[in-house]
């Protein structure tokens, strides 16, 4: 069994290598924007390692923060779009990867005429500590004993609070490609915690991952290869979801899902999924003469406070469901009332739509039970007989 320490040195000496020259097989091909890679270098494009593009959903003047942020591609397309007003920040904890990025931002950013990027060395399921503070420290007090040690794990706590990282509710939109996966399976949710701590109330993460269609199996855990392939860490499709609404997400959706997998191991799917979710539920709910009515296509839908909301009913709301659904979906309507009123198209319940898909399921399983006998005693006969169906 790989121990967790062993698999993030795998993964550093992995990357550190992809670094230096570009790696094929590190994750699956991406279509970028263009016109975003004309003022990239060529060093930064050739070494790109992930699965989706996060970038397409960033707006003008947000604070972002990239998670895994390698040679620094991601940050430096949303350095673009967020405009001089934004900020972005990339966190990696590779040595290699930082100092290509490093030495390219100040390229990029003569280019595009602002410098509003920054990279900082960390681990992503500790975005609280400042990994080369950290380092400037222990040089000064050095671990020689026990003693010592237990020091520096005091030090590092002391940073956490005093010198984080990445603060607390300081950021607007947190982005990831293709890293998530990377980060062994007991750190897994401190990592989707620590990405709801980072986001100012009603910020959202999008991020852009590898999932499995089954569980990993233990065997194909402890494979070094498969692991830092970003293929043996990925969570199940469920699972994946499951992580961001455990941390205290809602208003989840999937943006992004790969119908081809990029990769299939002993039987099990791997593909691409970009995941858009929120934080905004926490705390009062406050009336405030909003109200929204679901539009359809569906009879009723059921939100993550299981609301149920009939097609073409007007239901009173507080801020906490505008906030859950981006504050985006909703334009003023025009109302003959004096009281100001409101109108959301409601994303499609993923609960709604996982029993529509079952219910899909288990028809064409009856279909295929109740035909099978047929075809086999007259095959014209269950053909016409599916088409009816």
């Amino acid at each position: 069994m790989i121990e967790s320490n062993a698999r993030e040195a795998i993964v550093r000496q992995r990357y550190a290598a992809g670094a230096k020259e570009p790696a094929d097989k590190l994750c699956c091909p991406v279509d970028y924007q263009s016109e975003h890679l004309k003022v990239i270098p060529p060093e930064v494009v050739e070494r790109d390692y992930g699965c989706g593009d996060p970038s397409r959903y960033l707006r003008e003047g947000e604070t972002v923060v990239d998670l895994g942020s390698g040679t620094g591609k991601i940050c430096f397309i949303a350095a673009q779009i967020v405009g001089p007003k934004g900020k972005v920040i990339g966190v990696d904890m590779t040595d290699e990867m930082l100092e290509v990025a490093r030495r390219n931002a100040p390229i990029v950013a003569k280019r595009i005429g602002y410098a509003n990027m920054e990279f900082r060395k960390g681990r992503i399921q500790d975005l609280a500590l400042d990994l080369e503070l950290l380092d400037r420290q222990l040089k000064q007090t050095p671990i020689t004993n026990a003693a010592s040690f237990l020091a520096a794990d005091e030090l590092a706590e002391e940073l956490r609070v005093k010198h984080p990282l990445i603060v607390s509710d300081s950021v607007d939109v947190v982005v990831s490609n293709c890293v998530l996966n990377l980060v062994e399976p007991k750190s897994k949710r401190q990592l989707f915690e620590e990405i709801f701590r980072i986001l100012k109330k009603g910020g959202h993460a999008v991020i852009c991952d590898i999932v499995s269609d089954e569980e990993v199996p233990e065997e194909m855990q402890n494979d070094p290869e498969l692991w830092s392939g970003c293929i043996s860490g990925a969570l199940t499709e469920d699972g994946f979801l499951a992580a961001f609404e455990n941390a205290g997400f809602y208003g989840i959706q999937i943006l992004k899902r790969n119908a081809q997998p990029w990769r299939t191991v002993q039987g099990i799917e791997f593909r691409s999924v970009t995941i858009e979710a929120f934080k905004g539920k926490q705390g009062e709910c406050f009336e405030r003469n909003q109200a929204v009515i679901y539009r359809g296509p569906f009879n009723e839908v059921l939100d993550d406070d299981n609301h149920r909301m009939e097609r073409g009913r007007r239901y009173a709301v507080c801020d906490r469901l505008t906030i859950s659904t981006g504050k985006r979906p909703i334009a003023s309507s025009s109302n003959s009332s004096t009281r100001s009123s409101r109108c959301l198209w409601l994303r499609q319940s993923r609960s709604i739509v996982r029993e529509r898909h079952s219910a899909i399921r288990r028809k064409r399983k009856a279909r295929i039970t109740t035909l099978q006998p047929r075809r086999t005693a007259n095959a014209a006969t269950a053909a016409v007989a599916a088409d009816l169906k």
